[in-house]
């Protein structure tokens, strides 16, 4: 565990954490790219970096989180940290809310529709793959924007790779169509409800999903000046 204890600015305001921001380390990375044995060439095989995830914030969040917050929790009819909405984490200034696979579609609903909330857009999914976070191995990632007040707050669902389905919000977004796909295709995360889930830049019998930490580093060998150079996970490691 490590401690961070910065303050942030929120819309103008300095919030001031209570008490120091805590992280939870849930890997420990080694070399530049995370590989064991053959494979990273860069030098820097020798270095170790830890993964951590902060962990959840505890009211008053500061600035405007606790009024989106709290209106969230009204129209849901359940608190943060008991229901949808699965923890508030505020870090280096940003809100981001840990909503449940089930029901990120309904949170999405109100976070659109409330009058006090009006996230109207969608600007963006991505996928992140955390292969010892265990239960939780697959991330997705919203990015949401109200532009009625000028606010914007991170969603972040999690699924295990033993079951790597999520509830589509295309119906409520539909900008997510492609986000979807794409997080689809490189992660593997299965969105249920979608429309047409298929690959959208891999080919459609491309085996396995390449932005997960697992897959392999894989290419082919390039011929240049007469000397063969061999694909990155057959080179040889300079640690």
């Amino acid at each position: 565990m490590t401690q961070d204890p910065s303050s942030t600015a929120v819309g103008g305001e300095e919030v001031v954490p209570s008490t120091a921001r805590t992280l939870e380390v849930i890997d420990v990375r080694e070399g530049m790219f995370g590989v064991h044995g053959s494979g990273d060439t860069s030098g820097y095989g020798g270095l170790q970096r830890p993964v951590a995830m902060p962990e959840a914030s505890a009211r008053p969040y500061g600035g405007w989180f606790d009024e989106v917050a709290d209106r969230l929790e009204q129209v849901l009819g359940e608190s943060v940290g008991a229901g949808a909405v699965e923890s508030a984490v505020v870090d280096r200034g940003e809100l981001t809310l840990h909503v449940s696979r089930e029901r990120v579609r309904d949170v999405c609903q109100h976070l659109r529709d409330d009058a006090g909330l009006r996230f109207e857009l969608c600007s963006g999914i991505s996928g992140v793959h955390y292969p010892h976070d265990a239960g939780r191995e697959l991330h997705a990632v919203y990015h949401l924007l109200s532009m009625t007040h000028n606010r914007r707050i991170r969603l972040e669902v999690a699924a295990p790779e033993s079951d790597p389905h999520i509830a589509s919000v295309v119906s409520v977004y539909p900008t997510a169509d492609w986000h979807e796909r794409e997080t689809y295709d490189f992660f593997g995360i299965v969105f249920d409800g979608h429309p047409a889930l298929t690959r959208i830049l891999m080919p459609d019998d491309w085996p396995g999903h390449p932005q997960r930490k697992d897959y392999p580093l894989g290419g082919i060998p390039v011929e240049y000046k007469g000397a063969t150079i061999p694909p990155p996970d057959e080179r040889r490691s300079y640690s």
